[in-house]
């Protein structure tokens, strides 16, 4: 048997190739768009990707099944309860892939969404009757399960999938051998769980023990909890979840359309008609000097989940980068579906070398200068980290507007005074910096944010909130 783990830091997100490498037979589970890496790997181990699985509807990126069946010939499958618009095997609860020695038997796992499945995994060398591992999806992580909350829009409200996820997780997974290895489709980081631990995977026995969610208590219990304090979910969310369900073009024509050079008079053109137009750079490159109106996300960080939490997918978009990133910066947003690039600035920045009038730059304070100006009086202090992260630990007296709701609630924040954007280290700040000075508020950025603030010495509140 091979099973091999394909993590993505970016997005959080774990995919799978599960293969009998005496038949050759593979499948791919929950694959990323970009596919090549599951390409390279059945062709070094001698595989045939013969099926491609969905364990759902993936709400927070664009599965890759479109693309192994174009470039592989592999069958796709999906849950029973799915409705999809390409050819694919229905898969019902009991119902087996069979790859030879190695088979994927289906559990149907409702609560995440609707038709969430998740694919036991037997090696028939060691038994016929123990599962070796389950492919849990977003159904159960390490430490959390997943959230019941993102189907509104599809007429599901949180507390009837709750109510599903309590049974699922009670009459399916908890009745699982201990000794059976869980391997999610998420670790931490991924806003599609509010607990998820750093471990990309664990064991039935493990998750029993420590899992919150897993603790003997009622079903109203249950869904009280699972249903409490989930993190804000980006608006792309309902839109990748229908795409997935779609016949779509694959990223490989996506990107081919995308990587235009444009000149500058063509980006001021586009930005005058409503292109948003995204730099995708460092943060100090970014604050050091950028076109007027752009947005920074840059391509270091969480890149693709803010991308599509500050961007309009339906809007076209500009690109600015470091020489070289173009494909990147254009491939990492077709990951989340974000496939209205419509070219990029020719020559990056340098292009503006000469056009001191079309650029800004953003004020980085140090902790030391940014603690004086606060205790003068001269900036409101904005704290932009998730709800967690500020009940933690703040610098005293800040406002807190998390990033995920910033440009809903925008127009909320004071004006007398510039705003003093800070986060835990100074990828975020950089985003909201420049979403607000876009919007003509003048900003300034605290450098290294609050991890600085704490190295210089600076007083932080760590009572409980």
């Amino acid at each position: 048997m091979i099973l091999q783990q394909f993590y993505l830091k970016c997005l959080a997100h774990a995919s799978y190739i599960v293969a009998d490498d005496t038949t050759g037979a593979a499948a791919v589970v929950d694959p990323q768009r970009d596919v090549q890496q599951y390409l390279d790997f059945a062709r070094e181990h001698g595989l045939r990707i013969e099926h491609v699985v969905l364990t759902h509807l993936h709400a927070d990126f664009i599965a890759g099944h479109l693309e192994l069946r174009d470039k592989a010939g592999a069958r796709i499958a999906v849950g029973a309860a799915a409705t999809v618009e390409y050819a694919h095997t229905a898969l019902a609860d009991g119902d087996v892939i069979d790859l030879g020695r190695v088979r994927l038997q289906t559990l149907a796992t409702p609560g995440h969404t609707p038709e969430s499945i998740c694919l036991l995994v037997f090696d028939r060398d060691v038994s016929d009757t123990t599962p070796h591992a389950v492919l849990s999806g977003d159904t159960l992580f390490v430490g959390d399960v997943g959230r019941p909350d993102l189907h509104g829009l599809l007429g599901w409200t949180a507390d009837a999938l709750a109510r599903r996820m309590y049974h699922t997780l009670h009459d399916k997974l908890l009745a699982l051998p201990d000794s059976s290895l869980v391997y999610p489709a998420h670790g931490s980081g991924s806003l599609c769980g509010k607990a998820l631990g750093t471990e990309t995977f664990s064991t039935i026995g493990e998750q029993r023990r420590v899992n919150y969610a897993l603790q003997p208590m009622s079903e109203t219990a249950f869904v009280a909890m699972v249903t409490a304090d989930q993190p804000d979910a980006p608006e792309y969310f309902g839109y990748d979840a229908v795409q997935n369900a779609k016949e779509r073009p694959t990223l490989d024509e996506t990107i081919a359309r995308e990587l235009k050079p444009l000149s500058l008079a063509e980006v001021l053109a586009l930005q005058r008609d409503g292109a948003q137009v995204l730099d995708t750079r460092d943060a100090a490159d970014f604050a050091a000097a950028h076109l007027r109106g752009s947005l920074n996300v840059g391509l270091g960080g969480q890149y693709a989940t803010w991308s599509g939490t500050i961007l309009d997918h339906a809007k076209p978009i500009v690109i600015i980068c470091a020489l070289g990133a173009e494909a990147e910066s254009s491939m990492r947003l077709g990951r989340i579906g974000f496939d209205t690039v419509v070219g990029h600035l020719q020559d990056g920045l340098l292009t503006l070398a000469d056009r001191p009038d079309l650029t800004a730059s953003t004020t980085r304070l140090s902790p030391a200068v940014a603690n004086d100006a606060i205790a003068q009086g001269l900036v409101t202090p904005v704290d932009v980290r998730q709800p967690g992260e500020h009940d933690a630990k703040r610098v005293p007296g800040t406002l807190h507007l998390p990033l995920s709701r910033l440009a809903a609630h925008a127009a909320d924040l004071p004006t007398g005074r510039p705003l003093l954007l800070f986060c835990a280290g100074g990828y975020r700040s950089s985003v909201a910096a420049s979403l607000l000075q876009a919007r003509g508020y003048d900003v300034r950025e605290l450098a290294g944010g609050l991890a600085a603030w704490e190295q210089a010495g600076l007083p932080v509140d760590t009572t409980h909130r």
